[in-house]
């Protein structure tokens, strides 16, 4: 096991930023997950602590040693790719010995080392088996197995989820927590799958445009978010936001308006501001009492209905003269979670309520958060 530490890591190709002043602590056997954006310079982050790219500036530091210059072979790290790249001629056995082979482990070390790894991503019984005859949760198995015979002090694993299918995703992030629990080793994963961040790390990482957005747990990402970036990127459905100004009476828009006290919540009359909800903090009128402490009931027309099984996902617009857009979630339009009993219908008048426990608010200009409720 090893601590990994970024200082000030920079990746340019050209005139093009691909990570940016980047400073990161990962301590020793934690569970760390960047995630973000496709183009957002993750997988570039984690290349470069492997050794397979070299930053323009700043330093990478594995278990405290400076490895900025070391070729990955030298740097005490294993990886495990979106691509499971197993030789299609090889049966599981040597394909998981076959680093070991190469660098001249005498056969019993070998056998050893395999049996462990075997053991570990439950592969018994499967060593003479060829990658055709194997499906694509064991083929992946398969390479985490690869990976651990090394015994490294850091995994690096860069979306190896991606070409699964979504029975065996959910599948695969148990195998993984599993895994990290009895390997007790450090593990930094890459995914722009926001659900497997959020299950399996003990920290997210969230990446935009090559610059650290947050670090923290998942649930502090989630109920604490930094700025506007994470509130929309963390969370699925996505955080809705209305954009509007203080008032001497709180918050105003075009759509709705919040009744709060300017100087108690931080907040100057004039400033540009952003109202965050998470559909789940926005209950029907007569259901009020699931709200800690509601808003004043605020009107809406109900414009779609998705039924999901354990819940209903309603857009509302808040009135008439708003146009939907393709995606549902424009201004004027919220997303709301229901019970899967409800019986509003698409076109109904309905009254809301916002939890003020749970309503954010962020400077529109910067996107920076402000406060994380307007109780």
């Amino acid at each position: 096991m090893a601590s990994v530490t970024l200082n000030g890591i920079t990746k340019r190709y050209g005139d093009e930023i691909a990570v940016d002043d980047m400073n990161l602590e990962i301590n020793d056997g934690e569970f760390v997950t960047f995630v973000g954006p496709s183009g957002c310079g993750k997988s570039t982050t984690m290349q470069t602590i492997a050794g397979l790219t070299i930053p323009t500036e700043g330093s990478v530091e594995i278990g405290g040693r400076d490895v900025t210059n070391l070729p990955p072979k030298d740097r005490g790290i294993s990886m495990v790719f979106q691509n499971i790249a197993l030789f299609p001629h090889m049966d599981v056995y040597d394909n998981i010995s076959f680093g070991l082979r190469l660098r001249k482990y005498d056969q019993e070390e070998v056998d050893r080392r395999v049996e462990e790894a075997a053991d570990v991503v439950q592969l018994g019984g499967m060593m003479d088996r060829m990658p055709e005859e194997m499906s694509g949760g064991q083929r992946q198995r398969v390479a985490i197995a690869r990976a651990i015979v090394r015994e490294p002090e850091v995994f690096l694993m860069d979306e190896p989820l991606a070409n699964l299918d979504a029975e065996l995703k959910v599948h695969m992030r148990t195998q993984l927590q599993r895994l990290h629990r009895k390997l007790d080793t450090t593990i930094i994963y890459v995914t722009h799958d926001q659900a497997q961040a959020m299950t399996m790390s003990d920290r997210i990482a969230v990446i935009d445009s090559g610059e650290l957005q947050q670090v923290d747990p998942p649930l502090k990402c989630y109920n604490e978010p930094d700025n506007l970036f994470v509130a929309g990127f963390i969370g699925s459905p996505a955080m809705n936001f209305i954009e509007g100004q203080v008032t001497t009476d709180g918050f105003e828009s075009r759509y709705t308006d919040l009744s709060f006290d300017p100087d108690i919540q931080g907040v100057d009359v004039g400033q540009d501001v952003t109202v965050g909800v998470r559909p789940e903090n926005i209950h029907l009128a007569a259901e009020r009492d699931k709200a800690e402490e509601p808003t004043r009931p605020l009107e809406a027309i109900v414009d779609v209905i998705e039924p999901m099984g354990d819940k209903v996902f309603a857009y509302l617009l808040s009135d008439e003269s708003v146009e939907a857009s393709a995606e549902g979630r424009g201004e004027g339009q919220l997303l709301i979670n229901l019970p899967p009993d409800t019986t509003i219908q698409e076109g109904d008048d309905v009254e809301i309520v916002l939890d003020r426990t749970n309503v954010h608010l962020f400077d529109t200009a910067s996107g920076d958060a402000i406060r994380h409720e307007l109780a």
